[in-house]
């Protein structure tokens, strides 16, 4: 069939290739292909509602799934070491132009492997062994790559953690102060289990007075950035990662982005940021881009920047207040407050008497997956926590209303004051009662399927 005849056919080629692939894996390997079902269902059927996860549009899951992985592209655009990478430039562009265009970026890469890449790329590249740089402390709500002591970024840097204030709000004149004290290179301004806004002039303010660099991690409110729920620290932070997957409903992969910054002088006084940012990627940390997945991010980035994801963008952060506010009505202690953004951080120890372990294991029973996390000032360990973390991605996108989330946190809150704790790691419940609540939750995740995946 010559370029011009697949055009018009009536089914696309890859439709046809997609669905051959189905069948071949379903006739060679059906163990396997039992099992993908089976997720299929469990997805469909859950309320997915830890904050670090979405729901990949089909369309991205589509790129993924192309034979695009089958090219080795090591190098950028134009400037490769293999050959046949005609059309592997063009994907890759495309996604570069898409992620500024998103972002308002000046500079973008877009083949960080995972967010956690881009982190480890950006600080490696900033600092050399042994130098200071400044995180939100885990217990916080920062993330492991933000200097975490088990992770690379504590154990090859100087990592000094900030805190919280008694509000549950970044301490900004703590930061100022341990600024002040250990003169750190970078300050990375980024959360992972942070309900609140981030004021990054106020960042940017205290590194400037300390000539460090400032480093964004917007991986859990990058979607409310590019609908303008969130401000945008591209302009204000020298440089800013993100992940693709959390609220891009992209593929799991990294970004790095730079806007008026990109031009800055790096630590060497001679090569500029980009550039910098540029050899960070390739060839000091990674080798071959994932190509069909730099294919899957172009297509979750023009995603991004129509109508109906500033919409998706908006019901995220109408849901998560909803939530909040609905959890502590019913007897929950909400970390903070309250939420500016996707996440909902609940003391559950407090509030019901059972660990973040043992509120992850039993809601998960009842089809209802959130994680433990810490929360600020947490005497029990990280496998075990006081505290859980719930998000609003996944129901935004499966066009959940406020009053569903008042419905999700009564949920919520029952089936905890239902549990029998045992121990910090045990704990009983009622079969029948169970049973209740899994039925619940089926007719909640029936009423409200994911879009595109299942009928719906």
């Amino acid at each position: 069939m010559s370029k011009n005849e697949s055009t018009t056919v009536t089914e696309p080629v890859l439709a046809d290739f997609a669905r051959r692939g189905i069948r071949q894996l379903f006739e060679d390997d059906r163990e396997l292909y039992d099992l993908i079902e089976k997720e299929l269902y469990r997805q469909q059927d859950s309320l997915a509602m830890v904050a670090s996860c979405s729901n990949a549009h089909p369309s991205v899951l589509a790129c993924e799934g192309t034979f695009t992985s089958n090219v080795t592209a090591e190098g950028y655009p134009n400037a490769r070491f293999h050959a046949g990478c005609k059309y592997v430039d063009q994907f890759e562009q495309l996604a570069i132009d898409r992620a500024k265009e998103a972002f308002k970026a000046q500079y973008a890469n877009v083949q960080p492997h995972t967010a956690s890449t881009a982190n480890q790329i950006v600080t490696s590249s900033l600092l050399r062994p042994g130098e200071t740089l400044l995180g939100l402390g885990l217990d916080c709500g920062g993330h492991l790559s933000h200097g975490a002591r088990v992770n690379v970024s504590g154990q090859f840097f100087n990592a000094i953690p900030y805190g919280l204030n008694d509000a549950g709000v970044i301490d900004y004149e703590q930061v100022e102060d341990l600024a002040q004290t250990h003169k750190p290179k970078l300050i990375i301004c980024g959360t992972t289990a942070y309900p609140r806004a981030i004021d990054w002039e106020r960042f940017r303010e205290i590194a400037d007075k300390v000539s460090a660099y400032l480093l964004a991690d917007i991986t859990h409110i990058a979607g409310l950035v590019i609908a303008e729920q969130h401000t945008n620290p591209i302009d204000v932070a020298h440089v800013t990662t993100t992940c693709t997957h959390k609220q891009l409903y992209g593929p799991r992969g990294g970004l790095i982005l730079m806007g008026k910054d990109s031009q800055t002088l790096g630590p060497d006084g001679k090569t500029t940021l980009d550039k910098l940012m540029q050899k960070g990627v390739f060839p000091f940390t990674q080798g071959a881009p994932i190509v069909n997945n730099i294919v899957a991010k172009a297509r979750a980035l023009a995603r991004s920047l129509t109508p109906e994801f500033h919409e998706l963008a908006q019901r995220i952060v109408t849901l998560a207040r909803a939530l909040a506010e609905s959890l502590a009505a019913n007897g929950a202690r909400v970390i903070s407050g309250g939420t500016d953004n996707h996440i909902v951080v609940v003391d559950v120890l407090s509030s019901f008497g059972v660990t973040g372990f043992v509120a992850e294991k039993v809601l998960e029973d009842c089809n209802i997956i959130v994680n433990k996390n810490h929360i600020p000032g947490d005497q029990k360990s990280v496998l075990t926590t006081s505290g859980i973390r719930i998000g609003t991605n996944s129901m935004a996108a499966r066009n959940f209303h406020p009053r569903e989330m008042e419905q999700c946190s009564q949920l919520i809150a029952r089936i905890l004051s239902a549990v029998q704790p045992e121990g910090d790691r045990e704990y009983t419940i009622d079969a029948s009662v169970k049973e209740a609540f899994q039925d619940d939750v089926t007719q909640l995740c029936r009423r409200r399927p994911i879009p595109g995946y299942l009928n719906s």
